[in-house]
């Protein structure tokens, strides 16, 4: 047997008062619609959620006898009616939500309560992948990039008809763009097969864009990446895609970098990380090495008996911070090197000094290294 799980009242998932009217209920669900569609939030599931549960509420709360009855019973007036039993689809048999849908996505309703189709289309949002070099993500740079795109045609002034001249209203559907049959309690609506459910249809297309009202034309933009920008960051210029179709708005487009690496710096948020060698007397006796660093050469102190592995870390010399002021920091960390061919008189040192360190190498004694931090300290 199922379990049944607790709803949330429906005033309160569309976020009206109890007394709203049907304006105030439409409006509310056409902003938690368009923020939660699954169109613009792909892969996500709570967004999906959510989408669901609004379209559930306003398909009670938009019918008058489903709303009397929810208010009177609650979710077990309308359990068969906007519940949607079974895990069923919000869309399914909701001829409001999907008048609704269509006034969101540009359409229109005309006096006699038909939906029509706008022939206004939106733009498509363009990509553009951009690789940059490590050091240009954290200092920043300007580009110029071209790229094609689809613009307004000058020939027919986006109109589609040859002179420029106006589509004319589809004498199948009578410019309605679709068609309405009633199936049981449902009233199904079909796109118009003539005018594609825009309720126009053109004559005579214009010759230059084939009746497309855009044509392809290289672009530029001038892209400018600000300094402690990450891989695969998108920058967004707003109606620089795709021109909309017959009036409609232009896409966006999108700039995505590719952060080539570097070969001595690995980047962890604004922090950078890098490992330098030193020899067994600098780690043993103490000195002062020069680093790399983005900037320019700093000065690092190595204390007296510094270990392997060891990490110092260098304020204010990584990446700026995104947008704000300061920069992260640079951590590097000692790596001490055995060298691997001695000369002579190196030998005869090593020896020397190995004859005054005495080392237990049997097991639960103390390591090498530690007796060697106890010789020095």
């Amino acid at each position: 047997m199922a379990t049944a799980t607790m709803k949330m009242d429906y005033y309160e998932v569309l976020g009206v008062e109890r007394n709203a009217d049907d304006g105030t209920i439409k409006s509310a669900y056409r902003k938690m619609a368009m923020q939660f569609h699954p169109d613009r939030n792909p892969n996500n599931p709570e967004a999906e959620e959510k989408f669901k549960v609004c379209s559930e509420a306003y398909s009670v709360l938009s019918d008058a006898d489903k709303r009397a009855a929810y208010d009177r019973f609650g979710h077990a007036g309308v359990s068969g009616a906007g519940g949607f039993p079974g895990g069923g689809s919000p869309f399914q048999g909701q001829g409001d939500i999907g008048d609704i849908f269509g006034d969101l996505f540009g359409e229109m309703f005309n006096m006699g309560g038909q939906r029509r189709a706008s022939r206004a289309q939106r733009g498509r949002d363009l990509k553009y992948e951009m690789t940059i070099e490590f050091e240009e993500a954290v200092f920043g740079k300007e580009q110029e990039i071209k790229y094609r795109r689809a613009e307004a045609c000058t020939e027919c002034v986006g109109t589609g008809s040859e002179n420029g001249k106006q589509p004319e209203t589809c004498q199948q559907c009578g410019g309605r763009g679709q068609f309405r049959s009633q199936q049981g309690f449902f009233s199904v609506a079909r796109t118009c097969p003539v005018c594609s459910g825009t309720g126009t249809v053109i004559r005579t297309p214009c010759k230059t864009c084939r009746g497309e009202a855009r044509v392809g034309r290289e672009h530029s933009v001038k892209v400018k990446v600000p300094a402690g920008v990450e891989d695969n960051t998108r920058i967004r210029y707003s109606g620089e895609g795709d021109a909309g179709r017959f009036g409609g708005p232009a896409g966006d487009f999108y700039v995505v970098l590719e952060v080539k690496p570097h070969k001595f710096f690995e980047r962890d948020g604004d922090d950078l990380h890098c490992t330098i060698p030193v020899s067994f007397p600098q780690a043993a006796l103490g000195a002062e090495v020069q680093i790399q660093t983005l900037e320019g050469l700093e000065t690092l102190k190595i204390p007296e008996g510094t270990q392997s592995g060891k990490e110092f870390k260098l304020r204010g010399k990584g990446v700026p911070h995104l947008n704000q002021h300061g920069k992260g920091d640079l951590v590097v960390e000692v790596r001490v090197q055995t060298p691997s061919k001695l000369s002579k008189q190196q030998k005869d040192l090593m020896k020397q000094l190995a004859e005054t360190m005495t080392v237990e190498n049997t097991p639960g004694s103390r390591g090498l290294f530690d007796k060697v931090k106890d010789i020095f300290n």
